[in-house]
Parts: structure tokens; sequence; C-alpha cells
């Protein structure tokens, strides 16, 4: 059976976990049962050289406003749509796949008037409770032939507030190369913590910049974002030993030199960041909420933190500084989630029956 022509439509400014997912899916069309191609808006060239780099297909529509005017007039314009709708045309799309909130409206109403299936993937659940987005993802979500969450987690949050989109839906994890994302030895000795996450307010890494100061260890701020001065700001007056490294195309150097990694972000949908880091055998430190417990087990991969607070964490950091001997055995645990569990084959081979429902169902 041919391969079926997928088209991500992406409107973002960042590289996030959305985004890294789905070069990794674009690498593996065998798997996918589909070949990727990407459909860009972005005010963020950087994002655009990241796809090409990864040797996807993309479809530029060139520079782009966040403004707040200018998504609603990419949303309900009708310049926008006319571009997709032609690019389905010429690159013969089967299914559009949309994937982050700027793309819901747009991709859904190019894909209605283009009468091709769509799939949605929930990446998060914010969209669905905030008052301002929340009207246009769900006209958007009742108009969408599939959906894919990223966890158990955002499926049951969505299929509470819309409970009609629970039929469409299907739970993929995303997943990690774990051939990639290999254990290699720190560059030096010394015990030290790490976060990787874009610098964004909901990913709270102030906790963390304040929980290594209380605990007296280094911390190595791998990301970059609209809070990273602030960050900066409150790690000088802390006085803590605080390397903010920026975006890392390979961050895979700086989860080596950490013993540990941490995750504060306020109910994490699921973490991309942290099953890399699980890979690499590094325990992970996280707040309980979200899809965190979905794949960081509690006293066996990491450990798990009730409290979002500086205090739960700088505690957690302290006991496995002073008991290092858990390391070892949380690291193994971590990598066989990873290999077993967390592995992009899954993840690929879940989004394969995906599409090929998305087949059917054009049939």
């Amino acid at each position: 059976m041919n391969r079926l022509r997928v088209m991500h439509l992406v409107v973002a400014g960042d590289i996030g976990g959305a985004e890294r997912l789905l070069t990794e899916l674009a690498s593996r069309p065998e798997r996918t049962g589909a070949d990727h191609e990407v459909a860009l808006i972005t005010p963020n060239r950087r994002l655009a050289d990241y796809f090409v780099a990864a040797r996807l297909k993309v479809h530029d529509r060139g520079p782009a406003s966040e403004s707040p005017l200018a998504t609603l007039r990419r949303a309900f314009g009708r310049s926008d749509v006319q571009w997709l709708q032609a690019l389905f045309a010429e690159q013969r799309t089967d299914v559009v796949h949309t994937h982050t909130l700027g793309s819901h409206v747009l991709g859904t109403r190019a894909a209605l008037a283009a009468r091709l299936p769509q799939v949605r993937t929930e990446h998060h659940v914010m969209h669905y409770r905030d008052p301002t987005s929340s009207p246009f993802t769900r006209w958007a979500a009742a108009r969408t032939d599939r959906f894919v969450a990223v966890s158990e987690y955002v499926k049951a949050v969505i299929v509470e507030t819309a409970p009609d989109v629970a039929a469409r839906m299907a739970v993929v994890r995303n997943g990690v190369d774990a051939a990639y994302w290999i254990p290699r030895p720190a560059r030096q000795a010394g015990f030290r913590v790490g976060i990787c996450c874009r610098l964004t307010a909901w990913k709270r890494v102030e906790i963390a910049v304040e929980a290594a100061a209380r605990a007296g260890v280094e911390l190595i701020v791998v990301g970059d974002g609209e809070e990273r001065r602030a960050l900066e700001a409150r790690a000088a007056r802390l006085g803590g030993v605080v390397r903010f490294v920026g975006h890392q195309h390979d961050p895979r150097p700086f989860i080596a030199d950490c013993s540990v990694t941490l995750s504060t972000a306020d109910r994490e949908p699921l973490g991309l960041s942290v099953l890399e880091s699980l890979a690499m055998r590094r325990p992970v430190i996280a707040y309980r909420g979200g899809g965190i417990p979905e794949i960081v087990e509690d006293g066996v991969s990491g450990l798990l933190v009730s409290e979002p607070s500086p205090e739960a964490f700088a505690l957690a950091i302290g006991a496995l500084r002073v008991q290092p001997d858990r390391l070892d055995p949380m690291g193994a645990a971590g990598r066989r989630f990873a290999e077993t569990q967390g592995h992009i084959d899954r993840t690929s081979e879940g989004y394969a029956a995906v599409y090929a429902s998305l087949r059917k169902h054009d049939a």
C-alpha cells in the first residue's frame, strides 16, 4: 500500500516538544506509514532552519507576526486558507496534521475547504480552559476527524471538558530515540542538577533556580525564552551557581554533565526532555502533576515532589546528593523505561494506526 502524504501545519514561534516530535515522525516514513511535509508560518527563522536541518520538506509562508490581531486575521481571513488549499493540491496531500493552537482554526478551515481528513495532536490542555482560546479550539475540534493525546492525563482533561472528543481520540505518548539519547559520562566530576525546557512562565524554572541555590548545588539551564532575563537576574540575586547555556541543538553533553535533572512545570502534559534524561540514565526530580507520573516512577527512576515549591525540590535534591548510591539504579530503571515504554518506534506505530484509520475514514 502506498504511503500517505501528510502535511503538518505548524503555526508557532518556538522550538518545543511538538516541533521535535514532528521531526522524529518525519524521519520514520516506514514506521508511520506516511511521508511528511511541513507548512510553516512562524516569526522565528531558527524554527524554519531547524526543520530544514532535520531534512524535512518545508513550505515556508515567510515572516509572520505573532500579534493577537495578526493571529485573528490569519485564522479567519482568506489568504492563508487559500495558500494552504493550493499547497495541498500541489503536493497531493492526503492528511492534514495540526499541532499548535495557532494552527487549529486555520488548519481546520483549510482541510474542510480541500475536503481532506485532519488529525490534531493535543500537546497540552490550556487552550481548552483559557477563555480567550477555548471557543476557537472547540469550534475546530468539532470539525476534526481524529485526535491524538500525548498522555492519558491530556486525554482525561480534554474528555472532561469536551466529552464529544472522546470517541475520536487515541493516546500516543511521545517517545525518544534510545539509540540517539544514549548514556555518556559527565565531562567533569561533582554533583550538579539541570533543567532543559523553554524558558516560559508555566515551566516555572524559577523554582529550579531557587531550589538549587537552597541545596547548594550547581544548576545548568538548557533552553531559551521570554523568561530568561528574569531568571538570570533571580540567579544573580540568590548567589547560586547557575549556567544558562541557551537553546542547544544537541543538549546531550549538558544532560550528561548533570547527576539529576529537574521538571518543575505546572502540570506537564508529558515531558519530552524528561524522557530524554531517562534515556541517558539520569534520574529525574519532578513535580507530581500532569502526565509526569506516567513516565517517572517515584523512588525507582526519580523522585516525585507533591508540592511545587523551591523548598520541596531542594529537599529532594539534597536526598539524592547525600545518597549517591541511589543514582545508578534509578538511572538504569529510567533507561529501561525509555527503551521499552518510551521509545520513538512505539510512538511512530501509534501514529501509523491513526493515519491508517483516516485512510479508511476517507475511503
